[in-house]
């Protein structure tokens, strides 16, 4: 309870850091927007039902059965309200006011563990709500704090790897409209999928009446917390800005997907202050090689749905032109060290969750250096630095599922019958 307790403190100094970060750039941060949704029309509605589907692990049948009713109808009631005032259409104000009607019911219902489970579970749908605000809050800091970027040295180090953004990005265009609205729909529902898979892992709450202690919520929210924080630091708006025509007159020149940018020495360079700095780490690859990492464990079907979402993912960031291949080598990295790390945070910290998390903290960081200050060799010699990168990708992959295989309790093993005397 302690924990929670100090979670939900820091959570909170978090969302009002980032309310005033966005109040001085004039603008309402993260907790005026969520506000606005209880009554006015959702950014996204999926997101709102993905997070009440969420709350409602810790409910009985009965209560899932009331609490989506309730949501539907509210719905409803707001659907004709909007047409009849010729308003923004969108769905989800339901699902966030039973979500908060929850809360309200925890603490003026409920006592005890059931009390606090309860808001553990409210806890969890918000957190996924909140998460998608504070995010749009950090983009916006990025694009007003961040004048100049870093996309030069990445499109650079990127010769070494084939340049893969201009090659899916090709691919993708070839399929035309159907490829792209698939790719389209994966790329934007990356949070429902997320969903899926931890309502599989949650499926149980309700009847042990206690969370497990990891599950993918855990990793995608710290991804989420962490990731922001690179941006900062390494400054990427992607090709289709940089090189492509969304740039307008910051882009280099209008390169993307057909002609691979040329082998000039790097710089940074200015750009506009609304595109987000949001492309060192891919979170979306990160987000999506957890969702795959999380299927892992459950039946055939979600081990495909796993599978099925982290490379339409891929090309998605790269076919559309968000990213480049070194962000995806990276966000790969960011994603298996993160895990690393609560996995070995939930089962005790021992030597090898230690050597883990610190191995892919320094493959993590020397990616990042050797892409600002060795763009230039990378792209003169691919076939020795792109083996390097995907090796050491491959190697952190390794490490990690060879560790985390000796951490899986071993299954007892199967006794033998003891020989019974033969009657005579």
């Amino acid at each position: 309870m302690l924990l929670w307790a100090t979670v939900s403190v820091v959570a909170l100094g978090f969302l009002i850091a980032l309310e005033i970060a966005a109040r001085h750039y004039g603008l309402p941060g993260p907790m005026t927007n969520q506000a606005k949704e209880v009554v006015l029309a959702p950014k996204s509605g999926p997101l709102l039902y993905a997070g009440m589907a969420l709350m409602m692990v810790v409910l009985t049948w009965r209560e899932r059965f009331i609490a989506a009713g309730v949501a539907i109808g509210i719905d409803v009631i707001f659907f004709l309200v909007r047409w009849a005032v010729d308003a923004k259409m969108m769905f989800g104000n339901g699902a966030l006011w039973v979500t908060l009607g929850y809360a309200v019911i925890a603490v003026t219902r409920r006592t005890g563990r059931e009390r606090v489970l309860l808001l553990k579970g409210v806890g969890l749908g918000l957190l996924l709500v909140a998460g998608r605000k504070t995010g749009d809050t950090w983009l916006l800091i990025t694009s007003k704090t961040r004048p100049t970027v870093l996309d030069q040295y990445v499109a650079i180090a990127d010769h070494a790897l084939g340049n893969p953004s201009w090659l899916i990005g090709q691919l993708v265009k070839a399929t035309g409209t159907i490829g792209d609205h698939i790719l389209d729909y994966v790329y934007i529902q990356l949070a429902v999928a997320a969903v899926i898979v931890a309502l599989y892992q949650l499926r149980n709450v309700a009847t042990e009446r206690a969370f497990p202690r990891h599950h993918l919520v855990r990793t995608f929210l710290m991804i989420g917390l962490l990731g922001p924080g690179i941006y900062m630091i390494f400054p990427v708006v992607g090709p289709i800005f940089a090189y492509g025509a969304d740039g307008t007159h910051w882009a280099v020149a209008d390169l993307w997907p057909n002609t691979p940018p040329p082998l000039n020495v790097p710089h940074q360079m200015p750009f506009d202050e609304i595109t987000p700095r949001n492309c060192m780490p891919s979170l979306h690859t990160a987000w999506a090689t957890a969702i795959f990492i999380h299927s892992r464990k459950g039946p055939r079907i979600l081990q495909f749905f796993g599978a099925f979402w982290l490379i339409s993912t891929l090309g998605a960031t790269l076919g559309f032109g968000y990213h480049y291949g070194t962000d995806i080598i990276a966000g790969v990295v960011f994603t298996l060290t993160i895990e690393a790390a609560l996995r070995s945070q939930e089962r005790g910290w021992d030597r090898s969750g230690i050597q883990l998390v610190a191995y892919g903290t320094a493959i993590f960081a020397a990616l990042l250096v050797s892409y600002r200050y060795l763009p230039m060799e990378m792209a003169e010699h691919p076939w020795v630095f792109g083996p390097l990168l995907i090796l050491a990708m491959v190697s952190v992959i390794y490490g990690y599922v060879r560790t985390t295989k000796r951490w899986e309790p071993k299954a007892a093993p199967v006794r033998q019958p003891e020989p019974q005397p033969e009657l005579v």
